[in-house]
């Protein structure tokens, strides 16, 4: 018998991996597979099942799509939606509504906090805080020409970032190592390791304090 629990109204395709003391809450959809446009830029390749690892909660309404795994102890929050070949480690949190498109990498005991829009072709690494209702971009040229295939890309986040409610992150930046992005802020350009940043566009102030700093 399996040693997890399934809410009322769940689906679940075929092949779908669910690992021991998972917790799927009401009308979650596991291992769904893409409908993309004829338009769409995304991979149309088979996708292998999606996989949750154990201890992973997927709370009410949320949606996970085939080709993705998730590690163990994490959650989904309400409404949440996990697109297509995404890789999420160990005690990530994944907020009430929040969406992580497809292709994206997020590291462990990362937090995306409510309403977040993660785009696809981004790296979240290990430690990042991503406050309410951050916005991040992929595509400088929002559809137009053939030149934005090569140069589609969402922002890197290093180890330990903070980014603050409502903050807009342009596509292919980075920020640096336990950088401190403040609300609000328009990230136009790379930030560095350690840098306060706040405004739009966005200007680093000062570094963040050593108080502040994650223990190596």
């Amino acid at each position: 018998m399996p040693n997890y629990t399934v809410g009322e109204n769940v689906v679940i395709y075929p092949g779908t991996v669910i690992g021991d003391g998972c917790r799927i809450g009401d009308n979650v959809v596991l291992g769904k597979q893409p409908a993309l446009s004829p338009r769409s830029t995304a991979s149309r390749d088979e996708l292998p099942p999606l996989e949750l690892g154990e201890g992973t909660i997927v709370s009410t309404g949320s949606i996970v799509f085939a080709g993705t795994t998730v590690g163990a102890g994490s959650i989904l929050g309400d409404q949440s939606c996990v697109r297509e070949r995404c890789t999420l480690g160990d005690d990530v949190v994944v907020g009430r509504g929040s969406l992580v498109e497809n292709d994206t990498t997020i590291g462990a005991r990362t937090k995306i906090q409510a309403n977040a829009y993660v785009t696809a072709y981004s790296t979240l690494e290990d430690d990042v805080f991503i406050a309410p209702c951050v916005v991040t971009t992929n595509d400088n040229f929002m559809g137009r020409t053939e030149q934005r295939h090569a140069l589609r890309k969402g922002p890197t986040i290093r180890r330990g970032a903070r980014v603050g409610g409502g903050a807009v992150l342009l596509p292919g930046i980075e920020v640096g190592e336990e950088a401190f992005v403040g609300a609000g802020a328009v990230v136009v350009r790379n930030v560095p390791p350690k840098a306060v940043v706040v405004g739009n566009p966005a200007r680093q102030i000062r570094d963040v304090p050593d108080e502040e700093l994650l223990a190596d």
